[in-house]
């Protein structure tokens, strides 16, 4: 029996890096994670990194053979292979991800944006198996989107298409800071980051006691949120219904510029659920053109919240591997 064809998918992002070794069915054989944050020198973050990935493959019970490695990251791109003035990264610039990984490889290396990788896996393994036109939202550290359109990842002219994390929302409400140096974008609100920045500004705004007050910045996260929220706190939905009024505004303009079937909301924020998904449905309807109301489902990620960008990731390594035989 030959061995096992399987794709090394990595998603970078802001808070950790998870990777898989999965085969062409999307099994995982193993996965592992580091944290990108514990890294300031990318080099030494890819040599950490490729010995946790080999680590993995040492401990596999089969033999496989490795066909690539496909990489998500923020700002990554395509074209070149390289990450480009990542927000939500701890190394600024431009970073030459697929030229440095080859420090530690001779399989060949594919980057693209992590919403890009979401998308594909998806298209692929996902919910949206049979679109031709959808969008994936991913909502983690920033905000991630992916653009799927008559069966096609847009990547536009220099493979950065589809950044709706670093457009600005409504005037009168965009004064806060982004790490990509402007104001305002959306990813400052509608994030795990965003938020805690929401419950923060609330926290002064209203008396209502909550048991939010008691945890600093750096402690809170989206998830002490979420539970607050299901338990009544005030805070907490106001927090909930701020972020998805933000979100649904922005999906309406999506709508406008796609027309897509479905969008999917991908990431660590969306497993409050409802919390989520009622406010950004309402109001995302409530700004709709007479002629999309209604027609446009927002959905969660059918795949596990985890694993969907590293899907995404390895499917990078099957379509260069089946390009390369054309």
């Amino acid at each position: 029996m030959g061995k096992k064809h399987v794709a090394i998918g990595i998603d970078i992002g802001g808070t950790n890096t998870v990777f898989g070794i999965v085969d062409k069915e999307g099994n995982f054989l193993a996965e592992g994670k580091i944290k990108t944050r514990d890294y300031d020198e990318i080099e030494v973050y890819l040599a950490a990194l490729n010995e946790k990935v080999r680590l993995e493959l040492r401990k596999l019970n089969e033999k496989v053979d490795v066909f690539g490695i496909g990489i998500g990251a923020p700002m990554g791109n395509i074209n070149k292979g390289t990450i480009e003035y990542a927000a939500d990264l701890p190394w600024k610039g431009i970073i030459p991800l697929a030229d440095l990984f080859k420090q530690f490889t001779t399989l060949p290396v594919t980057v693209t944006n992590d919403a890009n990788a979401a998308a594909i896996g998806e298209m692929i393994y996902g919910g949206a198996k049979g679109m031709k036109n959808f969008v994936v939202i991913t909502l983690g550290t920033g905000l991630g989107s992916g653009f799927v359109v008559n069966g096609e990842l847009v990547y536009g002219n220099d493979g950065f298409a589809g950044e709706i994390g670093h457009t600005s929302i409504r005037p009168g409400e965009s004064n806060r800071q982004c790490a990509c140096g402007r104001k305002g974008c959306l990813e400052t609100y509608v994030s795990a980051t965003g938020i805690k920045r929401t419950v923060f500004k609330l926290l002064g705004d209203m008396i209502d006691d909550s048991p939010l007050r008691d945890l600093s910045f750096n402690e809170l996260t989206a998830s002490d949120i979420s539970e607050a929220a299901k338990k009544g706190d005030k805070v907490a939905m106001a927090a909930f219904e701020h972020t998805g009024r933000m979100l649904g505004y922005k999906l309406a303009d999506v709508v406008a510029h796609t027309n897509p079937e479905a969008i999917f909301l991908f990431g660590g924020l969306t497993l409050s659920g409802d919390l989520i998904f009622e406010p950004a449905r309402r109001h995302m309807e409530q700004n709709l053109l007479e002629i999309y109301k209604g027609k446009v489902k927002l959905l969660p990620s059918k795949l596990n919240t985890q694993n969907a960008a590293v899907l995404g990731a390895s499917a990078l390594v099957w379509n260069h591997h089946d390009n390369n035989k054309k």
